[in-house]
């Protein structure tokens, strides 16, 4: 069973999730069933609940927020929730994802096995593993698992913490298990793309085509960049148009994906292939663009196409600050952005920002209000939004020992007074959310407690910060807390969400090796903060 941590209509949108999915059913030796949090394929037998013959049970995990729902949904089909609870008869609960391959310590105990890096290459294998050791004792097909590169067996290692709590390592707890596990990269010539289409989707009936993985810009704070490295790009020819030519066939929406599409070295000769007469009648859309490769070929295409807005992150209308986070962005670049996305005939442009990104000052907020109030000026009729978030420290990244700084609130609502009253859509990720993402994406296994705890009022932050308290308490009597091994208590909330990290801790996933080494990563940083790096 493959599970999303959400509706069928988000799930189901969700192009990774589309592909591990086809991956399984396209194998002779697996009967997959998907398992959303509104619905579900039909159990094997068609009976209700968990399947006699349910042997895997996988989850897809793309936003720290969404992992408390696993709980809910291993507990609907009667699986027990502590990966040591469980028995030859249970099924071995797996998991894959951006959040997943980062930092998976903090749901570390609910995993039997997490496939760390890209599904292409670690699907065939963990599965052709698991099929070859399937008569074997749990404990035993456990063990065999974690000799497969990326494949990470929570259970086979252990924390040990100092007598004042602090983390010292993650390490085996038997001989013969790997001291590190290395995220896995595809480099194949393809990338992926739809294989559902639906108009019960978030997006309805869209073709979705992967034009790139990861970015080569390399903004500081950037997982989608960092721990997908390096950069890759399927050929036009053999990769892209095959993939455009398949879904096309079926719907007349496309959607190109990647954190950064138009910096496929053969973008713009997509572009051209796309304005043949014959797609009359295709709805294109392309995610976030970098700014410095808008066109006015771009533009007009995309208005020919369908398309209404463009989308471009500029991080900060501050020049120093986009120094600092490495968006090797001029404000020219910006400006040029949004004049062709207009004389294209695009009637919006969406913006992307952050606000409390280390070293930010106040004056570097009104200068993003600044900017955006320029481009309005400068832009009469191009409908503009920003949509901001709060910064949150990502694992392998340069800003992975950086916190979330309380003054990120009332800069959020700085923006809104400067830009609000003059007309500008203001879309606002909320502060308190931020932190519980950070609270996630920087733990170790002392907060799997919490998460049991937390689960049935994890949509609410007054739930989280109550489940926090009780299990800093220790007077958590709600749910098990046990997952096989003592822990001790969780640190300050102020230590995990605020406190900026020296270069010499230990980091949660410091066992788990992701594109660049740790002093690589530090190095980076430096850069940034202007600052020596640890020796």
């Amino acid at each position: 069973m493959l599970a999303f941590p959400s509706t069928y209509s988000v799930g189901i949108t969700s192009l990774g999730y589309q592909v591990v999915w086809a991956t399984l059913a396209q194998r002779a030796d697996v009967d997959v069933r998907r398992l959303f949090t509104d619905q579900g394929d039909p159990p094997h037998g068609g009976s209700r609940g968990r399947g006699p013959g349910l042997d895997l049970f996988g989850l897809s995990l793309s936003w720290e927020l969404d992992g408390p729902v696993l709980l809910e949904l291993l507990e609907r089909q009667r699986i027990p929730l502590w990966a040591s609870e469980r028995g030859d008869g249970d099924p071995i609960v797996f998991g894959g994802g951006p959040v997943l391959t980062a930092n998976p310590e903090p749901l570390a105990p609910f995993f039997d096995v997490v496939l760390l890096g890209d599904g292409e290459l670690l699907l065939p294998d963990f599965l052709d593993a698991l099929q070859k050791h399937r008569s074997a004792p749990r404990a035993e097909r456990l063990r065999r698992l974690a000799q497969v590169p990326g494949v990470y067996v929570p259970g086979l290692y252990a924390p040990r913490y100092s007598a004042q709590g602090d983390l010292l390592v993650v390490e085996p707890i038997e001989p013969g298990i790997p001291a590190t596990v290395a995220k896995q990269t595809w480099r194949g010539n393809t990338l992926s793309h739809s294989t559902v289409i639906t108009p019960e989707a978030a997006w309805p009936s869209i073709h979705m085509v992967e034009v790139v993985r990861s970015c080569p810009e390399l903004c500081r704070f950037c997982l989608a960049s960092y721990l997908t490295l390096p950069f890759r790009t399927p050929s036009l020819d053999d990769g892209l148009i095959p993939a455009v030519e398949k879904g096309l066939a079926a719907t007349q929406r496309l959607g190109l994906l990647g954190a950064s599409v138009t910096q496929h070295p053969q973008f713009s000769d997509l572009l051209t292939w796309l304005d043949q007469d014959r797609f009359e009648g295709t709805r294109v859309s392309v995610s976030s663009v970098r700014a410095a490769t808008v066109t006015p070929q771009l533009g007009r295409i995309l208005a020919k196409r369908g398309s209404k807005s463009l989308t471009i992150a500029i991080e900060s209308g501050s020049e120093r600050m986009r120094e600092v986070v490495n968006k090797k962005l001029s404000r020219e670049e910006i400006f040029a952005a949004a004049r062709y996305a207009k004389e294209g005939g695009l009637t919006g442009l969406k913006l992307y920002g952050m606000v409390g990104l280390p070293t930010e000052q106040e004056a570097d907020v009104e200068a993003t209000a600044a900017l955006v109030l320029e481009l309005k000026k400068a832009t009469p009729g191009l409908r503009l939004s920003l949509g901001v978030s709060s910064f949150v420290p990502k694992a392998h990244t340069p800003f992975q020992w950086e916190g979330v700084r309380p003054e990120a609130e009332q800069r959020l609502k700085l923006l809104a007074k400067r830009l609000k009253p003059k007309g500008i859509e203001l879309r606002p990720e909320s502060y308190g959310w931020s932190v519980i993402q950070a609270l996630i994406s920087r733990s170790d296994r002392r907060l799997a407690p919490v998460i049991a705890a937390a689960r049935g009022s994890h949509e609410s932050l007054g739930g989280w910060k109550k489940a926090y308290r009780a299990v800093l308490a220790g007077d958590n009597q709600s749910s098990p807390t046990a997952p096989g091994y003592p822990l001790p208590l969780p640190p300050a909330w102020e230590q995990v969400i605020h406190q900026c990290w020296g270069a010499e801790v230990v980091l949660p996933w410091d066992h788990l090796e992701g594109p660049l080494p740790k002093r690589t990563l530090d190095k980076h940083r430096s850069e940034a903060l202007g600052s020596s790096p640890a020796q």
